[in-house]
């Protein structure tokens, strides 16, 4: 038999009720994984094989009696260390947090998985409070990517990315303020979607405000769907949650582009990209067109965003360190400090200039896509690279947001987003296409990704060797130019 641990969720579902195999026989491969990869990858900071084995087991008989609790059941699932989650401590990558606790409250999507039956493995890294593009933290180290250990695996949520692209569980949840389940999944070759904002639910709220989302990061766009069919709908804990949608997301991803309007916008008229990523792109933009989609190469038509968006992140990262007093700077990752130190102290006129660029920005992209169906963009400029650096080699900027030009545009506007792959380039290395939809049109966003995934797509897990090669040193890189 094929190693569970590469298996899809949709096909861990489908192999549980013709009774192949169980829930523990897939979770038993899945610890395994953990146990040979994550050495290489650090993707996980807590894995917990007694409960997770415990839930296979009641998942196992469930599906033994005809009595599982949801689309979801025993599936082995991962979380961002983010997400609160009810007995194990979420650190939330930072050396401010204690373990001790009390850690007794589920995140709202951490609630569901557990609803619906869901296998929960344990947790994933992050960088310190999930602030950038990048996974790596004084606490807890460097992740690499299942590609090329020594290259990053992307962030905010790479720890998931890299979980999900080596077999470590078929999906995860993960969040994303500017790109960070999207930038992940474009290094890893894995799918990830940003829905509108408001549609998964978070408790608590994050300081970050109204750019924070949650998301769904698997291998297939279909197992996407089915992961924010789980995690979505209202939450009273949230004050911005989304009524629940009566249509489901499960099959949105069928029905295919033909007939779609599509914006091609390789750029969004200010980026700049490797030749090898725009290559891949103009062909998705073929593929596209030739399976029916009215295909244009335009540009949506505003300016980047860039100053903006620090403006907006930065005061909230400042909101983060406020209950840790002063002394905290002096114990942070030093580019979260220095974006504080540069951005964190903007004023209420500045905050609010700011807040008017993303309304603008949103009542613009609400015209586009009166004319467009979808926009379609590259998710990444770049692949991944040196899991050591901040930035790419020879990058012009300190900060994350210079090689994300694609993805936190999308963050300000709300609106949905998905990450597919779209082929890798000479140097063996995964290129993501990004497709973009009005707000509220996640199923959209999905049936065009889904689109995408048939003509460009394939399983992008990759294994990495037991003894496969870790970044060399787990520490933080410093922060280039006085920022990271």
């Amino acid at each position: 038999m094929t190693d569970l641990a590469d298996f899809t969720a949709t096909e861990l579902i489908e192999g549980y009720a013709r009774a192949e195999f169980t829930p523990v026989d897939a979770t038993e491969a899945v610890l395994a994984r953990i146990e040979e990869r994550n050495a290489a990858l650090n993707a996980f900071v807590l894995v917990d094989p007694d409960s997770t084995l415990a839930s296979a087991r009641e998942s196992a008989r469930r599906w033994a009696e005809g009595s599982t609790l949801g689309p979801g059941d025993g599936v082995p699932t991962s979380i961002k260390d983010i997400f609160f989650t009810a007995g194990w401590p979420t650190l939330k990558g930072s050396r401010l947090i204690s373990a001790e606790g009390p850690w007794d409250v589920d995140a709202p999507c951490a609630a569901r998985l557990r609803e619906t039956g869901a296998v929960l493995v344990g947790k994933t890294t992050t960088p310190e409070f999930a602030w950038k593009g990048t996974t790596d933290s004084l606490r807890q180290g460097i992740t690499g990517n299942p590609w090329d250990p020594a290259t990053t695996a992307g962030g905010s949520s790479g720890g998931s990315g890299a979980a999900v692209a080596a077999g470590m569980g078929p999906w995860s949840v993960g969040t994303d303020g500017g790109g960070s389940v999207r930038i992940p999944a474009s290094f890893t070759g894995t799918v990830a979607l940003k829905a509108t904002y408001g549609t998964v639910p978070m408790y608590p709220s994050s300081p970050f405000g109204t750019l924070a989302h949650a998301g769904p990061m698997a291998r297939t766009v279909a197992d996407t769907a089915l992961l924010l069919q789980i995690i979505s709908g209202f939450d009273s804990r949230d004050w911005s949650a989304l009524p629940t949608r009566g249509e489901s997301y499960v099959g949105a991803e069928q029905g295919g582009v033909a007939g779609l309007r599509i914006a091609y916008s390789p750029t969004l008229g200010y980026g700049t990209n490797d030749p090898e990523v725009e290559r891949l792109l103009d062909e998705a933009a073929g593929q596209l067109a030739a399976l029916g989609a009215h295909v244009d190469r335009v540009d949506p038509g505003f300016a980047d965003p860039m100053e903006a968006f620090h403006i907006l992140w930065f005061t909230g990262a400042a909101k983060v360190l406020e209950p840790f007093g002063p002394a905290a700077l002096d114990q942070i990752d030093p580019g979260l400090r220095a974006g504080i130190e540069t951005y964190g102290q903007a004023s209420a006129s500045d905050y609010l200039g700011a807040t008017q660029v993303r309304m603008d920005m949103g009542v613009h992209m609400g015209a586009f896509h009166e004319q467009y169906d979808l926009l379609l963009t590259p998710t990444m400029p770049g692949t991944a690279f040196d899991a050591q650096r901040q930035v790419p080699e020879g990058s012009p900027h300190d900060l994350w947001t210079g090689w994300t030009p694609y993805t936190y545009p999308f963050n300000m506007t709300q609106q949905p987003g998905i990450s597919v792959p779209c082929g890798t380039t000479s140097a063996g290395l995964p290129v993501g296409a990004q497709l973009v939809g009005a707000r509220t049109k996640d199923r959209l966003v999905l049936r065009g990704g889904a689109a995408l995934e048939a003509v460009m797509g394939e399983r992008f897990t990759r294994p990495v060797p037991a003894n496969g090669t870790a970044p060399a040193d787990r520490t933080v890189p410093a922060a280039p130019g006085g920022a990271a």
